[in-house]
């Protein structure tokens, strides 16, 4: 079950059989997702997130709060002790697939030819190359060629 930002429970999954949407629940609006991104490239403070969204504090707050309430960021002490940051979690740090296919699709279709966007690079420079889901034997997988068992 999710929990709502207070910790407690809510049993109100949009789907509750579907983990795309659990996760879409989770973490499917475009606030939350940039927030993910930022912590993934650095960001910290509440400010750090302000600052690189252009969010509106009240939101902000929200959304960090959730992220924390559903386990993907943690608040940590700050060097000086003086103020909590934020800490991507192993299961923030697990959507870093999805922020990357996300990005990759960005590129591929919401952008015209030849505008200027960032790029995802890897330590040496190199553009990080497209993900592409495999099967067991290593052949590429779509939607044609899978599909969802749902339990009986």
């Amino acid at each position: 079950m999710a929990r709502d930002e207070t910790g407690g429970q809510n049993t109100a999954w949009t789907d509750p059989g579907c983990p795309v949407a659990r996760t879409a629940d989770l973490v499917g609006d475009r606030w939350s997702l940039l927030i993910i991104r930022d912590a993934m490239d650095g960001a910290r403070s509440f400010t750090d997130f302000q600052q690189r969204t252009g969010i509106a504090r009240n939101i902000l707050s929200d959304r960090l709060r959730k992220l924390t309430a559903h386990g993907l960021l943690t608040q940590v002490d700050a060097p000086s002790g003086r103020r909590r940051l934020y800490a991507l979690t192993d299961a923030g740090k697990d959507l870093f697939p999805v922020i990357v296919t996300l990005r990759q699709w960005g590129e591929r279709h919401a952008f015209t030819a030849g505008e200027a966007h960032s790029v995802l690079v890897d330590d040496d420079g190199a553009r990080v190359p497209d993900l592409q889901p495999v099967s067991a034997n290593g052949s590429p997988l779509t939607c044609d060629t899978t599909a969802v068992r749902r339990p009986a």
